[in-house]
């Protein structure tokens, strides 16, 4: 049965208070299935479904929850039964879930963990949630290069990792990170006695615990990583980050920036008050308000020189939104090769040449068809302007279009890289900042073009 399926089903027994006909169909029901199944779900009953979840299965339900669903679950636990459960997930999973606790219950929560994996947390939780540190795995699996081949695999025989692991890392006395071997190779080697330090791989890519958690993901992307190791300032190797964690980020980030394009932030998935969704949506529209207030001046400004050929006015709408949405384009375009890791700062002006072109390009063949439409549409309005003709009044239209989207094209590229070497998201240069921006320069092109080959001055 497919999932979307299997959740629809699984409400409609939550709805129908059907508790008894749940508690069995979440025996054999995949972690991310019932973490899925409690996340929609409605708020009031997350901690009973929870408590009916079988006992093996909670930690890793736990680690798959939204915030909302998380907090309610965590709620309805006791210290006592919330330690037992971060003691059985994996360590980045449990740092997560006790980074979203109140610092004191968290610390409550670790005092009555097992010592050792009580101090792993503790480390994790030092580090930034949206670092390399952050994200990281403590389960790792450390050698040294005077070990045996055989002594390796005997060694990983009686680890208890609690995360599948395809390199042994390969350590100094100190902890400092040599290389690594790989499990595949271990296997494979007929001479057992073999030293490690023979079979180590030297080359390797690593990240520093401070590293972004979107840098590090690109990293592994890039020289497509399944693992990467993670160190200290001083080389020791503290963790891994796994594929899995970069799925993650990579959904976290994507999701991030397709809310800023909409003007809005992704907390808005975790909270259900309309007030705290306009507290989130309203800064951007108050952009877009004032902006809005900018073109209306900008007509005020110029509506009484063009009150003899108002018939231009009526292609206002066609400039405004040929040029915001050229300006859109163009700097969803740079954003994404940001996030990607394949924009480089050698290339701004060519990036910026081609925007110029592309917008040039694209403006001379909207504005012919604009024109040519224009054309008709002018001779055909009744009280056009008599002392201009139809096709000049159009040739306006598609010089001013042109000229328009040009400028969008250049402005939408400009601001993310801008903002880029400002250190600031440049997803916050998408949707409404751009859109408003463009559409003002939009309208100013337009009406300086119109008051020039009209009236031939200012």
């Amino acid at each position: 049965m497919k999932t979307p399926e299997l959740i629809d089903q699984l409400i409609d027994l939550v709805e129908s208070d059907d508790w008894a006909a749940l508690a069995p169909r979440l025996q054999d029901a995949h972690p991310a299935d019932i973490a899925e199944f409690i996340n929609q779900s409605p708020k009031q009953h997350h901690a009973t479904i929870f408590a009916i979840v079988p006992e093996s299965t909670k930690p890793d339900v736990l680690a798959e929850l939204e915030t909302v669903a998380e907090s309610d679950v965590v709620e309805s636990l006791t210290n006592v039964e919330l330690s037992d459960i971060v003691e059985e997930m994996a360590p980045d999973d449990a740092a997560d879930v006790l980074a979203d606790m109140p610092d004191e219950r968290s610390a409550q929560v670790l005092e009555l963990m097992d010592e050792e994996e009580s101090q792993d947390l503790r480390k994790l939780l030092q580090y930034k949630e949206d670092s390399a540190g952050g994200i990281m795995t403590t389960d790792i699996v450390s050698m040294r290069e005077n070990q045996s081949v055989q002594e390796a695999l005997d060694a990983i025989a009686y680890m208890d990792t609690r995360e599948r692991f395809l390199n042994a890392n390969i350590v100094d006395p100190a902890g400092r990170m040599i290389g690594y071997v790989d499990v595949w190779d271990l296997l494979r080697e007929k001479q057992r006695n073999r030293p490690l330090g023979e079979l180590v791989h030297r080359e390797f890519h690593r990240a520093h615990v401070d590293m972004d958690q979107e840098e590090a993901a690109q990293l592994m992307g890039r020289y497509d990583l399944s693992v990467l190791p993670v160190v200290d300032s001083d080389g020791v190797l503290v963790g891994r980050i796994t594929s899995d964690d970069v799925i993650d980020v990579m959904e976290e980030e994507a999701s991030e920036d397709i809310f800023r394009l909409a003007g809005s932030d992704d907390d808005e998935l975790e909270t259900t008050s309309p007030l705290r969704s306009c507290a989130i949506r309203l800064p951007w529209l108050f952009i877009t308000l004032i902006g809005g207030f900018l073109a209306a001046m900008i007509l005020q400004r110029f509506h009484t020189r063009l009150s003899e050929t108002l018939v231009l006015a009526a292609f206002v709408p066609i400039v405004m939104a040929m040029g915001g949405n050229t300006g859109i384009q163009s700097s969803t375009l740079v954003i994404r090769s940001l996030a990607l890791g394949t924009f480089r700062r050698r290339s701004i002006l060519r990036v910026l040449l081609k925007e110029v072109v592309a917008g040039a390009i694209m403006g001379v063949i909207c504005g012919i068809a604009t024109g040519l439409i224009a054309v008709l549409f002018i001779r055909l309005t009744p009280g056009a302007s008599q002392s201009l003709s139809a096709p000049y009044l159009a040739g306006i239209v598609a010089v001013s279009l042109a000229c328009a989207m040009s400028f969008a094209a250049v402005f939408g590229a400009f601001v993310p890289i801008v903002l880029n070497r400002l250190r600031v998201d440049p997803a916050v240069a998408s949707g409404p900042f751009v859109t408003i921006t463009n559409d003002v320069f939009a309208l100013l092109i337009y009406f300086l073009i119109t008051s020039m080959l009209v009236h031939h001055n200012f």
